[in-house]
């Protein structure tokens, strides 16, 4: 039996994108395979249970939830990070709020701590007492911070 050495090749392209696009890998035209957009951190934190972990991430928006106006008023955003639902709890006390609705994409920096439900990531703006570089999320060119 002859092999088509095209469908041979055809199949092997298939499985690479499927699994890059199950891990979340970046395949370049060179073959170099790098994490793309920060998520491996994230996913390592929930995967390990690790909390106190400063994160660089790309997000989609899946809800905006209501204000948490217990103490620090915090602006509360359900995002998807690589397949993960996180919570974002974003200082409106400290930063200006967000103008974000479901399906925006943002890139972000803050800590983050894990919890049963996936995780939350707090500490998206600036450490007023200068004890932390700070956070910040970024939304269609504009960083809030």
């Amino acid at each position: 039996m002859k092999i088509d050495r095209r469908l041979v090749r055809l199949a092997v392209a298939i499985v690479l994108a499927v699994l890059a696009w199950v891990l979340d890998l970046d395949l370049s035209e060179s073959g170099s395979r790098t994490t793309s957009t920060g998520s491996a951190e994230v996913l390592r934190a929930i995967e390990h249970r690790l909390s106190d972990q400063w994160v660089e991430t790309d997000a989609v928006v899946t809800r905006v939830l209501k204000d948490d106006t217990h103490g620090s008023r915090h602006q509360r955003i359900l995002v998807d990070i690589a397949g993960r639902s996180v919570l974002i709890a974003h200082n409106i006390d400290l930063a200006p709020r967000v103008p974000v609705r479901k399906g925006d994409s943002l890139r972000l920096r803050g800590e983050f701590e894990w919890n049963e439900k996936g995780g939350v990531i707090h500490w998206t703006h600036h450490d007023p007492g200068g004890r932390h570089s700070g956070g910040w999320i970024e939304h269609r060119g504009k960083r809030f911070e």
